[in-house]
């Protein structure tokens, strides 16, 4: 597992999903090592009690929740909107929060469940947040993906939905696929001053199973490793000092990582990026525009 001392000074760490299990463990661990820490989470009862278990922990922890519903465009923009004006400055962005619905659902916009909130929801706000990072003086964009991207395909015509859904196996493949894409792809796009990273957080004991049959989670929890184990792992990369200047990669926190030969199809990326951004109503990054606007800013309030 990687490492690295966790910086002193106070960074902002935001992590989606995080009022239990691995997003849990992450912000507790960044709360604990006095950074400020924004639960971004779909109910704001369960962020409230997340937010008070760290505070028992840590009576003097920084801890905030925000409403962000992962499979509406319009949650999305309004999350950012807020953001934008109560931290204007955000170190770390922990795309961690996930769904596998056993039966196909939508999102608000119409796109299959798993490809809308896993994948394309964490697209946009990844976007609409990078006036806010792009103004930390190293900011970090961590993407919690899947060895189960293996038995991802990029197929447009699923987009909205599958003639055969098949427990969601391979639409959850499709959506951890496309994650690992867009890390790759934001890595290349994005200012020297921000890095783009993935992972596979292991086999992970967590409440992401509480939807499959219970015969194949008594079989499976057995391989399992507990969520301390890998949201520890995650909030290193998001602010130890091991993971400055590091971009580009892939890993995981448990034992060997295969990846799929599809990561290596530029034209595929290129395409399924540019597809997000009309899907999504938003511009391709434009690195030299982020970092001429964040100049400007500090020039202003200096």
């Amino acid at each position: 597992m990687a490492g690295g001392n966790i910086l002193t000074y106070k960074k902002t760490i935001l992590i989606t999903g995080s009022n239990a299990g691995i997003g849990f463990i992450t912000a507790k661990h960044a709360a604990l090592a006095k950074q400020r820490v924004i639960l971004a989470c779909r109910s704001m009862p369960k962020a409230e009690k997340a937010k008070q278990e760290i505070l028992q922990l840590d009576p003097n922890a920084d801890v905030w929740i925000r409403p962000l519903d992962l499979g509406s465009f319009d949650s999305i923009r309004k999350f950012a909107e807020t953001i934008e004006r109560d931290f204007p400055v955000v170190d770390a962005l922990v795309n961690n929060a996930g769904i596998y619905p056993m039966s196909e659902e939508y999102t608000a916009e119409g796109f299959e469940m798993q490809f809308g909130v896993n994948y394309l929801g964490h697209f946009l706000l990844s976007h609409l947040l990078l006036p806010v990072l792009s103004k930390a003086p190293a900011a970090r964009i961590v993407h919690v993906s899947s060895v189960g991207h293996m038995m991802g395909n990029i197929k447009p015509n699923t987009f909205r939905g599958r003639k055969l859904y098949l427990w969601g196996m391979p639409a959850y493949g499709q959506s951890k696929l496309a994650n690992v894409m867009l890390s790759n792809e934001l890595s290349r796009r994005l200012p020297v001053n921000m890095t783009s990273n993935a992972v596979h957080p292991g086999y992970v004991d967590s409440d992401f199973f509480r939807n499959i049959p219970g015969f194949i989670y008594k079989a499976l929890r057995k391989f399992l490793v507990s969520a301390e184990f890998s949201g520890k792992h995650i909030q290193e990369m998001a602010v130890a000092d091991g993971w400055n200047n590091r971009t580009g990669e892939f890993i995981s926190s448990q034992g060997p990582l295969p990846k799929s030969r599809k990561l290596n199809d530029l034209k595929l990326s290129n395409w399924l990026y540019e597809e997000s951004c009309r899907l999504t109503g938003v511009e391709p990054v434009d690195a030299e525009k982020l970092t001429r606007s964040a100049n400007l800013e500090a020039s202003t309030l200096s």
